[in-house]
């Protein structure tokens, strides 16, 4: 009999990646990139930038998870809910950290200014973490294969807005939603490395 249990983990990976990735500072400096560039360019580099820091995150979240071992793994859920909450407190705390990076890459040429600008604000951001932790449940490829999937369409969507929308965005209500958001996921995220019950729907969703 087939199993074909992948596609939840699939669907579930997909839809967070992704869903997180709509709201996060790096979709807004995209939106900023494309209105002013190129959208071809913008979104092969912001697609390229977003597929490789997948990999980085996929091959992280592989190595953390082999070295801990099935009985620990547990922590790295803790450690990366707790990353998600002291992130939420770092970016309401300093909101103009996230601007100063996309205004220093801006005068650059489209792909290689939003290669630059998303990859290096992915570096340890919310979706990465989300899929360093994906991985001790889901496997490598599976993570590998939806979480690019997802950032390259949230990249389209943030071109296809940019150049409609252009500079009027405002992220300033997005991002207090955001923290508020990450503060309960992160806690969520550390109830379930401590006690993955309390998830029964993941727990058993997860491949054994």
């Amino acid at each position: 009999m087939v199993d074909f249990s992948w596609v939840a983990g699939f669907v579930l990976v997909f839809a967070v990646v992704g869903g997180f990735e709509l709201f996060d500072r790096t979709s807004f400096a995209l939106i900023v990139l494309s209105s002013r560039a190129r959208p071809l360019a913008t979104w092969v580099g912001g697609s390229a930038a977003f597929v490789a820091s997948t990999i980085v995150a996929v091959t992280a979240g592989a190595a953390l998870a082999a070295a801990l071992g099935p009985s620990r793994v547990g922590w790295l859920r803790v450690a990366g809910g707790s990353f998600l909450i002291a992130y939420a407190i770092w970016s309401y705390l300093h909101p103009e950290a996230e601007e100063k990076l996309e205004a220093e890459t801006r005068a650059r040429s489209a792909f290689f200014a939003a290669f630059l600008t998303i990859f290096l604000l992915e570096l340890g951001d919310t979706t990465q973490i989300f899929e360093i932790v994906f991985v001790t449940d889901w496997g490598w490829l599976i993570v590998l294969v939806a979480g690019s999937l997802a950032l390259v369409t949230v990249a389209a969507w943030d071109v296809f807005l940019g150049q409609r929308l252009g500079a009027r965005v405002e992220p300033a209500l997005m991002r207090r939603i955001v923290v508020v958001v990450l503060l309960v996921v992160g806690a969520a995220t550390i109830l379930y490395g401590l006690a993955p019950g309390a998830f029964p729907t993941l727990s058993l969703a997860a491949p054994g």
